[in-house]
């Protein structure tokens, strides 16, 4: 590196075990979260990318919606977790608690054509002797796009407290393959209402509104170690002192609708990620040292494997059968090298790919092949190898991740950002994901690039990386936003 901290001075400001709940004298509710580990499918599928929303009812009078250039989120890098009720008696759904939206879905027992329904808790409004029909049709953001359903009224448990007349969205349909991997029912917005589909009241709001909460404030803790018993924890009405050292940090909340202060800055809760421009999550990617996920492990394999293929294909080994006995390729393969060229070639998702093997079976396959050609124009062996590596560089990452050399961890940057005249800063051991794959631990990145334009643009999101290493007070009385480093 050619420094060790880098800047960045803009004005911007689990898998789910059981939940425990305690309410205290003090009048706060506390919500404690489970965490979950990432996976490397779950976080290589993670998206957030521009997208488009619609305010307003969705069936009742397009001419009467507002549209805003915002972003879309999967959710499948989401680790933290709690358990809500719905209906009387409650039907228990475990869900995000979500600032980054606004309102409370979960899937339908009308969920009957998507496999998805079937691996996840479903509302089923005949079962509650709280249920109000309300049936008016409407489209979630999710993923790509918006998922549909249909608005009904019942009450909601969270915590000890019953929200009465809650109005949420029923799913029915989860058809993406995305919803088959992602290990929670639904979303609990904590946005404002603003945001909120069909504008409904967000249940944050309803709480607030029927005396639930002493102030209008809730705060979120959410704790980065992955073996602690206890993931996280909101309270609502208050702060818990013992989650922060020193002063918050308040900047006010310049847009409502998300959490988002100073220029452009969304405070989110339901990823990992920490979502910026390109221009300058490029920059911080070099100088952390990452590297996309595909160019970083084609060029291990050619560190690895390059002699070995080398030989093989030298010696006369039947090319197709080389990376089986280098152990990257299973013995049982039925798909052709032009299927695996094809699928990188055309940034196909590796879940999606015809292939069923793995991302290190493919890139052998490639290398195997870019080897091969370079052998009938007569070329030396370091020069074929040092080819092959230039290759790796230029093959696009599908996934936007970028990847980490675990083991140089200790020499990055700081990360620093500027809220409210303060610095907070952020050490490679904070905006690093691990993740176990195997017998070994895989680095990511926690920057990804997101373009939003003007004038909802450009958009950074802090997401679960910074959350876990500042306390956040989202003061709805005084619209601000307030940061501490957290204990």
């Amino acid at each position: 590196m050619g420094f060790k901290y880098l800047l960045i001075v803009m004005c911007l400001w689990s898998w789910f075990g059981s939940l425990t709940f305690t309410t205290s004298d003090d009048g706060l509710m506390r919500i404690s979260l489970k965490k979950r580990s990432l996976d490397f499918n779950s976080l290589n599928s993670a998206r957030i990318k521009e997208g488009v929303h619609h305010r307003g009812l969705w069936s009742i009078n397009k001419n009467h919606m507002k549209t805003d250039v915002v972003y879309l989120k999967n959710y499948l890098d989401a680790q933290y977790f709690g358990e809500i009720g719905i209906g009387s008696p409650p039907q228990s759904f475990k869900v995000v608690f979500d600032t980054g939206s606004s309102n409370l879905w979960v899937p339908s027992s009308k969920c009957i054509l998507s496999i998805a329904c079937y691996i996840h808790s479903k509302y089923r409004s005949k079962l509650s002797s709280t249920y109000t029909k309300i049936g008016t049709p409407c489209k979630i953001p999710f993923g790509r796009g918006h998922i549909p359903g249909f608005f009904s009224q019942d009450n909601v448990k969270v915590g000890n407290i019953i929200i009465k007349d809650q109005e949420f969205a029923e799913i029915t349909k989860e058809g993406s393959l995305e919803f088959l991997a992602i290990h929670f029912d639904g979303i609990l917005g904590l946005g404002f209402q603003d945001v909120s589909v069909g504008q409904v009241t967000p249940v944050w709001y309803n709480m607030m509104e029927q005396g639930h909460m002493a102030q209008k404030i809730f705060s979120l803790w959410l704790n980065p170690d992955p073996m602690a018993k206890v993931g996280g924890e909101i309270v609502f009405g208050g702060i818990d002192w013992r989650h922060f050292r020193g002063d918050h940090t308040y900047v006010p909340v310049t847009q409502k609708g998300y959490w988002q202060g100073g220029c452009a800055a969304i405070v989110d809760s339901g990823t990992s990620l920490i979502a910026g421009p390109t221009r300058v999550v490029t920059q911080i990617n070099h100088a952390i040292g990452a590297e996309g996920y595909v160019s970083y492990e084609c060029k291990n394999i050619i560190h690895n494997y390059g002699d070995s293929i080398w030989e093989f294909l030298t010696s006369g080994l039947r090319p197709e059968i080389i990376c089986v006995d280098i152990g990257l390729c299973s013995r049982n393969r039925s798909h052709k090298m032009n299927d695996v060229i094809e699928t990188v070639v055309h940034n196909e998702s590796w879940s999606e790919s015809r292939t069923r093997e793995s991302p290190l079976c493919t890139f052998c396959d490639m290398i195997v092949f870019w080897i091969q050609v370079q052998l009938k124009q007569r070329n030396t062996r370091e020069k074929i190898l040092k080819y092959v590596d230039e290759l790796c560089e230029k093959l696009p990452n599908p996934v936007g991740q970028s990847f980490i050399d675990c083991n140089s961890i200790a020499a990055m940057p700081q990360i620093t950002f500027t809220i409210g005249n303060k610095t907070f800063p952020l050490s490679p051991e904070q905006y690093i994901l691990r993740v176990e794959e195997g017998c070994s631990t895989v680095c990511y990145g926690g920057f990804v690039a997101l373009d939003v334009p003007p004038p909802q643009g450009p958009l950074w999101v802090l997401g679960d990386l910074f959350l876990g290493a500042y306390h956040t007070v989202f003061d709805y009385g005084n619209l601000r936003i307030g940061f501490a480093e957290a204990a």
